[in-house]
């Protein structure tokens, strides 16, 4: 599926371009910028708890995982980070991505996510955590995930691929998640609000990230 190739976007981060979906994995207008704002400040940051339960679709980059491993060292939090990816990005690709200069983070740390082993829980630091899967989202066993106080979603947009953005697989993972847990998307389509608004959530449009109208926050409540 993946034909992969860094590009940099406007604020001097990386982000990769999928020939076959052709699509980019984050924004051209800033691939940093929109992670912290979609992730951090308009998810992490909305979640008053010391220890929190993070799933994440999909790994992608693993820029989202960075992120929130800065933030969690800077705030003391304790982070179980749960993601999945089918496709994983190749080790040449990752090497040669600039988000821990950027971020003035120790390289090893970036290293170390992508390396760790799949389909188990591994210690990156004292207080971030990642279990990585590598699973297809829209046949994935949720019965064994911790319940998850937010999740990331970040997969592709619902015009690439519209099987991943459906009421059903909103509806499992709604189930799967805390009260007053909160889902956080870059994405404000049409279908997504529905489908969302459909399997339990309330959803509310917020402003999105440089170069984006809007983006969607949905809780369950």
């Amino acid at each position: 599926m993946e034909k992969p190739a860094i590009i940099i976007t406007d604020d001097g981060s990386h982000s990769i371009f999928n020939e076959v979906l052709n699509e980019h994995y984050h924004s051209k207008a800033g691939a940093i910028s929109e992670s912290k704002h979609v992730y951090i400040e308009n998810g992490l940051l909305l979640l008053n708890k010391s220890s929190v339960n993070i799933f994440e679709f999909g790994f992608g980059s693993g820029l989202n995982a960075l992120l929130t491993y800065q933030y969690a060292n800077y705030n003391n939090l304790i982070i179980n980070y749960i993601t999945i990816e089918k496709y994983p990005v190749s080790s040449e690709l990752i090497h040669k991505l600039n988000y821990p200069a950027l971020l003035s983070l120790d390289n090893k740390i970036f290293e170390k996510m992508h390396e760790s082993a799949w389909n188990q829980a591994v210690k990156i630091s004292e207080n971030f955590y990642l279990h990585k899967f590598k699973d297809d989202l829209v046949n994935f066993d949720f019965n064994n995930l911790p319940l998850i106080d937010i999740v990331y979603y970040d997969a592709f947009s619902p015009s690439k691929q519209a099987e991943l953005w459906t009421e059903e697989l909103f509806r499992k993972i709604y189930r799967k998640m805390n009260l007053n847990g909160l889902l956080t998307t870059y994405s404000s389509a049409g279908i997504v609000k529905r489908a969302l608004r459909a399997a339990g959530f309330k959803v509310i449009r917020k402003p999105g990230a440089h170069g984006k109208f809007h983006m969607l926050n949905a809780f369950k409540n």
